[in-house]
């Protein structure tokens, strides 16, 4: 049965059955929510039991809330330094930061954001204004506390929000060497839309033996509510058919990731050459361009956003209805980090994956990127061969002379090239000898092998266009 928006929230349940504090309340309603996510529900009464738990939720359930919530309920306004919250990205600590000053706006609880990037001088002063809350990435964490900034004597609570990215990132010592020095009567609560059994055996070593292990939604991680679609494109394609798809659907808020900061940052210069306002964000941007690029995404100034996998957490923006993946990554859980980008707090979403002949096999074999996803063409857009791509000269110039392409068998959007008559490999002695032209021998600039009629069941062997291309001089 397909999700609904409703699905995400407890009909049972509104967050004054849940025994917050009035200005903790007050803030919720405040923020327009009424009924809690089931990660809120589940997740909120543990922790006020103080009970240490491992939460797993889908992007976009609210996971800030179901912690920072009953924390704000806990805390003492006259107790600094009483909640830690690591986070794996500096975005993700900004963000986490500030959702917690907003439901925390009527209580004297206020949480300080604790990254690299931004001046120390800056945060230091932040920190003496006063922090119930800190809220950071490992690494400048363990910079502070080493330079006296801050220290865990007080700490009540420790937050590792998508811990399985920060253990990815190579935080691991990091979080040990945190987990070690804070006092010994404290809960820890471990979040994720992705727990793997490595990172539950890392959690428990820390937690207390009654943890409680809470999942919402198994067995479902890709997001329901993402309508996903995967579309066959050759690589050299790919930037043509994202322009197509912006102008042709024309969705609100894009977010298209890729798997290279080169790539990032090529895809952004061809689409503002293509007149779409469009901006990039990877790693190796200042930490003042980041946050000015996220500004102008969340004010809705900003079309499409290209971004490394630095944004595939804790990005939340509402209004984000795409996300296109311009390159497959290599590890699924990324995957249900990038599509969760869209369909947030219970809206609906579009997620296009670009599949490519030498990608389409990473593809095909893992069920998480099968799990929802469908074929869809694109109205009145079709792939190049590589034949017309190289010398356009030899062909008609519009698409509406060109005859429609044929599939081939076992090829995820593959185009049999003989129907251009033309075929040659990058490598010709990779060509079989029955393909050799016998009347050809060597070849000058712009010709190309004849290819004789095959029997392409009897030979077993069908060109694919990621093979194909023309020898230029």
């Amino acid at each position: 049965m397909p999700h609904t928006p409703d699905d995400i929230f407890d009909s049972q349940l509104t967050f004054t059955n849940l025994g917050l504090h009035k200005p903790v309340l007050q803030g919720v309603l405040d923020a327009g929510f009424e009924k809690p996510t089931h990660i809120q529900a589940k997740l909120i009464p543990a922790i006020l039991a103080g009970k240490d738990v491992i939460g797993q939720a889908k992007t976009g359930t609210g996971k800030t809330a179901a912690f920072g919530l009953p924390i704000l309920h806990l805390a003492e306004p006259d107790v600094f330094f009483q909640a830690l919250i690591l986070v794996p990205t500096r975005e993700l600590a900004s963000q986490v930061a500030g959702e917690i000053n907003e439901l925390g706006r009527h209580t004297r609880l206020h949480a300080v954001c604790v990254i690299g990037g931004e001046s120390i001088r800056d945060q230091s002063r932040a920190l003496k204004k006063g922090a119930h809350l800190l809220v950071g990435t490992p690494g400048r964490v363990m910079d502070m506390q080493g330079r006296g900034e801050i220290h865990f004597q007080n700490i009540r609570f420790v937050v590792l929000d998508e811990v399985d990215r920060m253990l990815d990132i190579g935080f691991r010592e990091d979080i040990r060497k945190i987990l070690s020095t804070v006092r010994r009567e404290h809960q820890t609560i471990f979040v994720s839309a992705t727990i793997s059994k490595e990172i539950e055996l890392l959690a428990r070593r820390f937690m207390k033996p009654d943890t409680e292990k809470i999942i919402t939604l198994s067995g479902a991680l890709t997001v329901s509510l993402v309508d996903q679609k995967h579309l066959p494109v050759e690589p050299w394609d790919k930037k043509q058919l994202l322009y197509h798809l912006l102008k042709h659907e024309k969705p609100d808020t894009t977010v298209v990731f890729c798997r290279t900061k080169q790539t990032v940052h090529k895809v952004t210069a061809f689409l503002k050459d293509k007149g779409i306002n469009a901006r990039e964000i990877h790693g190796d941007l200042s930490q003042s361009r980041r946050n000015k690029v996220m500004v102008s995404l969340r004010q809705g100034n900003l079309d499409v956003l290209v971004a490394s996998d630095l944004a595939a957490r804790g990005l939340d923006v509402e209004h984000i209805s795409h996300v296109i993946n311009y390159d497959l990554p290599d590890d699924p859980e990324v995957y249900v980090h990038r599509i969760g980008r869209t369909a947030r707090a219970g809206k609906r979403g579009v997620a296009w994956a670009f599949v490519t002949s030498n990608r389409g096999s990473c593809y095909g074999n893992r069920k998480t990127y099968r799990r929802g996803n469908s074929q869809d063409g694109i109205p009145r857009f079709h792939t190049r061969p590589a034949a017309r791509r190289c010398r356009p000269s030899a062909f008609p110039s519009t698409s509406a002379e060109i005859p429609e392409p044929h599939p081939v068998p076992g090829g995820s959007g593959c185009h049999d090239a003989r129907q251009y008559g033309i075929i040659t490999r990058r490598n010709p002695a990779q060509v079989p000898q029955r393909h050799r032209s016998q009347s050809s021998p060597t070849l000058g600039p712009g010709q190309a092998f004849p290819l004789p009629a095959v029997n392409p069941s009897s030979h077993g062997f069908i060109p694919r266009c990621a093979d194909v291309f023309l020898l230029c001089g």
